[in-house]
């Protein structure tokens, strides 16, 4: 069964256009991550990125590139190993947010 996700750095859309690369949807075994540059399938990547929850937050880990998909530009990624501040984190952000929307982008 795939795991809940949720949307998040919702606040970030407004400004996509300045970033490089930024989480745009996150469960407890992986995320999506927006970028014009995507990484090819099996890359193992180091993460760390900040996410907006109640003040700007951390999540640190290593996850590999499970599937790149070009609308919107990005790469989906299966965390390998996080940062107990992290895995708490995403605990604490799934318990909040509802879940994932279905509006296409």
């Amino acid at each position: 069964m795939r795991e809940r996700r949720v949307d998040i750095n919702l606040e970030f859309d407004s400004i996509a256009k300045l970033l490089s690369e930024y989480l745009t949807n996150l469960s407890r075994t992986g995320a999506f991550i927006q970028t014009r540059d995507p990484w090819p399938v099996g890359t193992r990547l180091r993460l760390k990125f900040t996410v907006l929850a109640d003040d700007p937050e951390i999540l640190e880990g290593s996850a590999e590139v499970v599937r790149v998909s070009e609308r919107p530009s990005g790469m989906g990624v299966a965390f390998l190993d996080l940062t107990e501040p992290s895995k708490a984190l995403i605990d604490k952000i799934l318990k909040r947010r509802p879940a994932k929307r279905n509006v296409p982008r």
